[in-house]
């Protein structure tokens, strides 16, 4: 049997992070079983739409690196793979159920259902009462001939019989029992000519050969609906697989009222893709207990169905931030070369060479989450001191300081070679020397070169900015005194 799942995402806006990761499931699974990934865009749902939604989401798939084999923008055997531009099918098939005596007309107005649900018998709840209602059963077949024939409205439900059990393996969740007096005749083909999701997700699932549906578990609770109608056309079962809900910490559903959740905005946050996935695809699974980081190839050929977890994955963005510093600290500077110049030239309005962006990137990456924060936590980096830390230079800046430090810069106007190497060198003798410890020294020196408490290596900061400008800071510093109020 030839493995093919599908992803089919709604086009009614962002991809939400549960929704990548669906993704992402399907296409390791794909991949681990030599099988085909299908992309498959499900519009059925009009008042929803959202415009340009399906650029964004295959563009939100590009980025993540998931290259799915068939869909509306790939050439395939079972397209056209956007619903919207098959509703001939689905109308078929509605009526062969019809026909077969497995669904049924129902002309009810709106008003009508309503009415229905709110004096609703207990036996019936709020689900369609076909006994009580305008449709097949209450008509004769000449009413229901006239009606169609006038062109009143009406939708096809299918025919759930009373008091059977369904029963299906769940990869991930085991047997699951339903009776189907807990289940609706479902509207198939709404008044308007398009599918229900029920309808137009199983024919599709069968006429492109769906081996395996992975989805989330929001839609366990229609598959019941999807086996009768697979049973009543008379064809095989897909295995199902729903992974767990997405959850906040509280244990919430997660949801864009406890934060972003749409795949877009933590791309423009800046983390990274490889990141991003790495944590996205550890979410209700994990093939070792002692790993966290994983190359796609070893997330392909680790994955396994069986072992995603049933209970809800917590959504953690600090083990997120975690994770985009790890892979930081593991690129190298040309792989963000060009993303970190376009970042400096927008935030300092200057030019800057690449040697110097590497070495920047080079010097700062253990320190960073996201490469964004590069202008914030290093801006003497790029452009002269505007601030100077009041609280640290107050602490810093003692009496004697500023002899200190003249005398240490005299020593450094006369180095030739101004590596971080000599100039630490230099710093310690010089601290032995005044019978200083190298911290009592190296304070000061980040106080006049970099206005900041902290920062990267002294010594490797100062090469990088170079002689010339770090003798011109620690002059002006000097000159300038800000520090004359606490002598």
């Amino acid at each position: 049997m030839e493995i093919r799942v599908r992803f089919a995402p709604s086009p009614t806006g962002y991809l939400h992070v549960g929704g990548l990761r669906t993704a992402l499931y399907n296409y390791l699974f794909a991949r681990k079983m030599g099988g085909k990934m299908i992309l498959r865009i499900e519009d059925t749902d009009r008042t929803r739409l959202v415009e340009n939604a399906v650029t964004n989401l295959i563009n939100s798939l590009n980025w993540a690196s998931i290259d799915y084999d068939e869909g509306p923008d790939k050439q395939g055997d079972y397209g056209p793979y956007i619903q919207s531009e098959r509703l001939d099918i689905y109308k078929n098939h509605a009526l062969e159920l019809v026909e077969k005596g497995f669904a049924y007309y129902a002309f009810d107005t709106a008003e009508e259902i309503e009415n229905m649900r709110r004096n609703s018998s207990e036996t019936f709840g709020t689900k369609y009462n076909r006994e009580t209602m305008k449709n097949q059963f209450t008509l004769s077949k000449n009413e229901t001939q006239e009606l169609i024939d006038s062109g009143a409205d009406y939708v096809i439900r299918l025919f759930v019989p009373f008091n059977e059990e369904i029963i299906f393996n769940d990869t991930i969740r085991g047997e699951v029992r339903v009776n189907t007096n807990d289940i609706d005749d479902q509207i198939l083909l709404k008044s308007d000519g398009f599918p229900t999701y029920h309808l137009a997700n199983v024919v599709d699932d069968h006429l492109m050969k769906i081996s395996h549906v992975i989805r989330g578990e929001e839609w366990l609770p229609s598959t019941p609906k999807h086996i009768l109608l697979y049973k009543c056309f008379n064809w095989d079962l897909p295995e199902f697989a729903h992974l767990p809900l997405l959850l906040n910490k509280d244990k919430s559903k997660l949801s864009k009222r406890q934060g972003s959740v749409a795949v877009e905005d933590f791309r423009e946050k800046g983390y990274l893709k490889n990141a991003f996935v790495n944590f996205i695809a550890l979410l209700g699974w994990n093939p070792s207990g002692d790993q966290e980081i994983y190359s796609i190839d070893e997330l392909i050929e680790s994955f396994n169905l069986n072992k995603v977890n049933k209970g809800g994955a917590v959504f953690d963005v600090q083990k997120l931030d975690w994770m985009n510093k790890q892979y930081i600290k593991m690129l190298n500077p040309s792989d963000v070369r060009n993303d970190l110049k376009e970042i400096l030239e927008n935030s300092f309005h200057k030019h800057f060479e690449n040697q110097y962006i590497e070495k920047i990137f080079e010097l700062f990456k253990e320190r960073i989450t996201f490469i964004t924060e590069i202008p914030e936590i290093c801006p003497y980096m790029f452009e002269d001191i505007k601030h100077y830390d009041e609280e640290y230079m107050q602490k810093r800046w003692i009496d004697g300081t500023s002899e200190i430090m003249s005398a240490l810069l005299q020593e450094y106007q006369l180095l030739d070679d101004f590596s971080h190497n000599e100039l630490s060198a230099k710093t310690k003798e010089f601290a032995q020397s005044i019978g200083k410890k190298l911290g009592d020294i190296i304070h000061p020196i980040r106080l006049m070169i970099t206005g900041k408490s902290t920062g990267a290596g002294m010594f490797e900061t100062m090469e990088l900015l170079g002689k010339q400008e770090c003798i011109k800071r620690m002059k002006f510093f000097l000159e300038t005194k800000p520090y004359m109020k606490n002598e």
